[in-house]
Order: C-alpha cells, then structure tokens, then sequence
C-alpha cells in the first residue's frame, strides 16, 4: 500500500472565540504550544463559505507528547453559526480522537472539570477502554489508550490520534480512506446498539510508517467510521459554511503531494482545493489541498515547507532543502516547546 501520509497534522475546529478556545484546550488536553497564529482572507476556500471570500484568524496549537494539533478557526467578518448538537453517526466529523496513557487518571481528572461532560467509560469493539468528553461548546473528544508516544511527561494526555466520522454508504467510505488515503488495516467491524439506534462502526488504523519530517511526533493513525443503519442521519454542516462552528476538516500531513493527486486522479478523484505553491500561514507554509470523502466531509492534506523552530530569534526550517521522508532529530521538534500557549 502506497504511503503518502505521514500522519494526522490537526483537526479543524470552528469557533466563536479562538483566544478563549485557545487557552481552553491548553488546560483541558495540553495543547500548549503555538506552531502559528494567523489572520488573513481565506480566498481558497469560497465554495465552501458562501461564494465570498472571508477574514479569519487560524491558530495551530500541539501537545509535543505526540498526536496532532487542533487547528483553532475564527471568521472575523461573520458571526459563526452553530448547528444543532451533533450524534454519533452524524455525517460529517462526529468526534475528535485524543490518546491517553493513563485513561483511569485522564477519565478522573475531567470529570472534575466544570463545564465539561464526560461520559462513563465503555468498551469498544476492539475490547479497549474509552470514553467522551463534550466542551462547553457541544464539541465530542473521544479518549482512548495509546502506547505509541513521541515522549512523556507528566500530562496524562496527548494530541490528535484520528476522527470519528459519520458516513451514509459504509462501503464507498471504506474505499476510500483504505485505498484513497492509505489508512487501511481494519481494527474492529461490528454493530452497536445504542439508545434505540443501529449502528455500523469499523475501526481504520495505519501505523506511523518513519517516513517523514514529524512522523515521529505525529505517530499512528486511528479512524472511526460509523453508519446509521435505522433512520437517515443528517449532515453536520448542511446549510452552514466551513469555518463555523464544530469539526471542519480533518488535516493529514502529506509526505509528496505531487504523488498522493496522481494517485488520486488515477482514481477519478480529484482536489477540490489546491494551493499549487507555497501557502503562508504567519510564520509555517506549505502547500495545502482538500479532498472531499463520498459525503463531502472536508479532509485537508498539508504538504509543510517551512517551520518555525525558534520564532524569537527567526530560526526557521526549510524542509524543502531535505529530503521530505527523513525524519527530524528529535531535538529539533522538541523546540518547538519554545512557543508557548501564555
């Protein structure tokens, strides 16, 4: 199977105030450091925000125990709408998934937290502990145990492992993210009765491969795909634009790009979005796309040009200059430390 992901770099999360969330998120799952803090006009993106090109500030935070960032969204020209409270199976991104390597004392501490509901914990299909936690915000975390970790401190928790996503066609989803995006070792297939509702639920994985620049950091891919099999689920964002409030897109770190829309035209698949060159985003870029699943939940790959490493003193990473599937030195992602959430 080809390997053009390196990982999941962020989940998109539409909000009514990207400071407060900002530092929200800090407390709550340790994202606290900066990798960029953005304003500019979202001029690629306006056939999914009314035809209009729209302001916004965007700030990627990250947990350096490993896993992904959230990629913290804000119109600043538009009051962003919330939608109705989303349910499992939901088409569209149901719930981010965090990992934890102790769900016991992660469990215990954010049901202290007031404003937060979290669920009992269950069992899954895969016989693995797992609960949720819902913000403030009706956003869904989904928090699982891990063992694949970048490095450990005393946080119980860590960043981005993966999605639960809502589909309407189980099989032409599977395609997809098996044979579209490479995420393609099946870890549980089973149906789950819940609450008068059936559901399909498959769980996707793909191993971090080593190939990358923060494959380490960003390490193993986990998916979860789920179908109401009973009544017709409705969309996340029907009538809404992307960018307000919830999950907007699921953001992959690319390792070629150029290969990764090859493959996808050989498939009569295309981008809906492609920044073509680099992309500013204040002090990273990169190149970005989106593609679009067979519901048209948004899914962004980010092939990244330049990083900081230590903004204070302009010390940046030309990623362009390496060979893209080398692997950072650790060292050198722990820098990131530096930039702090404050």
């Amino acid at each position: 199977m080809h390997q053009f992901l390196s990982g999941i770099q962020q989940v998109g999360i539409g909000v009514c105030n990207a400071t407060k969330a900002m530092h929200t998120y800090k407390h709550l799952f340790g994202m606290d450091v900066i990798i960029f803090d953005d304003e500019a006009k979202a001029s690629l993106m306006t056939q999914y925000t009314g035809n209009e090109v729209r302001k916004r500030r965007a700030i990627l935070t990250m947990n350096l125990q490993g896993g992904g960032g959230f990629e913290i969204w804000q119109f600043q020209d538009r009051a962003p709408q919330k939608g109705v409270k989303v349910q499992l199976g939901h088409i569209g991104i149901n719930a981010a998934i965090l990992k934890t390597h102790n769900i016991l004392q992660s469990h215990n501490r954010l049901s202290k937290i007031e404003g937060l509901v979290v669920s009992k914990m269950e069992i899954g299909l895969d016989q693995k502990s797992f609960f949720y936690v819902t913000d403030s915000d009706d956003n869904l975390f989904k928090i699982i145990p891990s063992d694949n970790w970048f490095q450990k401190k005393e946080y119980d928790l860590g960043g981005v492992v993966g999605a639960v996503v809502g589909v309407r066609d189980m099989d032409k989803s599977l395609d997809f993210y098996k044979n579209i995006l490479g995420i393609d070792t099946v870890l549980y297939d089973g149906v789950r009765v819940e609450n008068n509702q059936k559901y399909h639920i498959i769980g996707l994985s793909k191993k971090a491969t080593g190939k990358g620049a923060f494959n380490k950091l960003l390490g193993d891919v986990t998916l979860e795909l789920v179908q109401i099999l009973n009544t017709k689920a409705p969309k996340i964002y029907e009538n809404r634009f992307w960018g307000d409030c919830g999950f907007i897109h699921l953001c992959f770190d690319v390792v070629a790009m150029d290969a990764l829309k090859a493959h996808v035209i050989e498939h009569g698949l295309h981008f809906s979005v492609d920044s073509n060159n680099t992309f500013a985003m204040d002090n990273a870029s990169g190149r970005f796309c989106y593609i679009e699943d067979p519901d048209g939940t948004l899914i962004e790959l980010v092939e990244t040009h330049k990083v900081p490493i230590l903004k204070k003193v302009g010390w940046y990473l030309d990623l362009r200059k390496r060979n893209q599937e080398k692997p950072l030195p650790d060292w050198m992602i722990k820098m990131l430390a530096l930039s702090k959430v404050k």
